[in-house]
């Protein structure tokens, strides 16, 4: 089978100042890839490749057998941040109503609920309860704790039906019980997407992943059983230790 995403010696800088260098990787249908590395190192910067949000200075990338660009539509994206001010009067149905932009949705549509269609709202539903939020649907965006909120741009992103997933520190703002929950529910969705996920834990994803992606300008992959604190060290550059997590 064809790899879903592949990057070929790519490099990538902000005016002067280099982010990646020479990155070549290849993501196959059905991964569940963790993506580690120190602030600045180029993790976000990857997935903006990979999402089609900038071009590559050298190199090339391809997605789901096209451009990043053009098969963007085919990705579902779950930011560390939300994009919007906690404070706009949005529901979380309209919310997740957004991630089926593309999907023969206008943006004026998704937060008009009399315009919405019936595939549409059978996918909203079926997300959030997926997602185990559908007792949130009416609630305000602002309510809502770290977790609930992150649960429900999860359900944003899986509204539109990606064929991969991909998320940004989606647990850097919750406990570890709720860390645990998201990524057992990612460990599901893994069963029919391939999900690419950033992370400073590599102690704790590594019970999930299948293989991780140090990222540091440069990157170098390794199976999950080949992480060891040397390992880390050279990908941070200082004495560290890891810390096993038990479920």
């Amino acid at each position: 089978m064809n790899p879903v995403i592949k990057l070929h010696q790519v490099s990538f800088a902000y005016s002067t100042l280099p982010v990646l260098q020479d990155i070549s990787l290849q993501v196959e249908p059905g991964e569940f890839l963790g993506i580690v590395g120190p602030n600045g190192g180029g993790k976000s910067t990857l997935l903006k490749l990979i999402l089609g949000l900038i071009a590559p200075h050298a190199g090339q990338v391809s997605v789901l057998g096209g451009s990043a660009h053009t098969q963007r539509h085919r990705l579902g994206y779950v930011p560390q941040h939300p994009g919007f001010e906690r404070n706009f009067p949005i529901s979380v149905r309209e919310v997740v109503n957004l991630g089926r932009l593309g999907q023969h949705t206008t943006w004026w549509q998704a937060l008009r609920p009399q315009r919405i269609t019936q595939t549409d709202r059978a996918a909203v539903a079926r997300t959030l309860a997926e997602v185990e939020a559908t007792d949130l649907a009416e609630r305000q965006i602002g309510s809502l704790s770290g977790g609930q909120l992150q649960r429900i741009l999860l359900a944003r992103a899986l509204a539109s039906e990606p064929a991969v997933l991909l998320l940004d520190e989606p647990t850097a703002n919750i406990d570890q019980r709720l860390e645990s929950d998201i990524f057992d529910l990612l460990q599901q969705l893994n069963q029919r997407m391939t999900i690419l996920v950033v992370s400073h834990d590599v102690g704790f994803i590594s019970s999930y992943v299948t293989r991780v992606a140090c990222i540091n300008q440069t990157l170098v992959c390794h199976q999950t059983d080949a992480i060891d604190g040397q390992v880390i060290q050279n990908l941070y550059g200082e004495q560290v230790r890891m810390v096993a997590h038990h479920h």
